[in-house]
């Protein structure tokens, strides 16, 4: 039944994605900034809903009162990374826009990277390591002066469950520069959507936003080991069976 569930949810995600990557580059013609980002939430909420209703996975949420307020108020979102679900779960939780900061590469990927390409987003040549960061740095304080929050994955990339990746200072150098605050995130996706798999399994994925850590004052590696510590024990305390070794 798994696999069967997760054929009929990469079919459900194929049949979506191909009308609405079209849709958005036509209305990317005329329409820009925000609006065409709450569009593009849209199939993400479709995705996930499918996840939900498909698959059977559902997503239980805590410490939405950390979130700043305010139509402008900066944040730079530093999640766990587990599986593709956060990807597409951020930003239909967020009352704010938000700008991946994603390798350029991601651009060429059909109607999805297409439309990717429309937003106000952050792509980066890692091969550049020097010249992507003050690219970061440049797009970041624009986008976030504009109320639109940054969002990264401090790993770099998606960690098996009970698991513990390299926390690399990409986005506390971000926040620093900016002086924009640090939300850490706890998500528990591979739980039931693991890393790299095809069938997925019905469960509770739990997300867990933390307190705002100022950066102003900071140094990027000691404010990234707080949020590496937060992080990590809360993950500890949402999926307690798969730290047990």
């Amino acid at each position: 039944m798994p696999f069967l569930r997760s054929c009929l949810h990469m079919l459900w995600m194929l049949v979506t994605v191909i009308p609405w990557g079209i849709i958005m580059l036509v209305a990317s013609i005329r329409v820009r900034g925000k609006p065409l980002w709450w569009m593009a939430v849209r199939w993400l909420s479709w995705a996930v809903g499918g996840a939900r209703a498909i698959l059977g996975i559902q997503t239980r949420v805590t410490g939405f009162e950390n979130l700043p307020t305010g139509d402008t108020a900066p944040a730079i979102l530093l999640v766990k990374h587990q599986s593709t679900l956060e990807t597409f779960l951020m930003p239909t939780l967020m009352p704010h826009p938000l700008a991946y900061v994603f390798k350029k590469e991601l651009l060429y990927v059909p109607f999805f990277g297409w439309a990717m390409g429309r937003l106000d987003m952050i792509h980066i040549d890692r091969s550049q390591r020097a010249s992507a960061f003050n690219k970061v740095v440049a797009q970041g304080k624009t986008l976030l002066a504009q109320g639109i929050w940054i969002i990264m994955f401090p790993e770099g990339t998606r960690i098996p469950r009970g698991q513990q990746g390299v926390y690399k200072t990409g986005g506390t150098r971000l926040a620093v520069e900016t002086g924009a605050p640090v939300i850490p995130v706890a998500v528990t996706s591979a739980k039931c959507w693991p890393r790299k798999a095809f069938i997925k399994r019905a469960g509770i994925v739990d997300v867990s936003i933390g307190k705002p850590i100022p950066s102003i004052g900071r140094q990027p590696e000691e404010l990234m080991r707080e949020v590496q510590e937060w992080i990590e024990s809360e993950m500890r305390r949402l999926d307690p069976e798969a730290y047990r070794t």
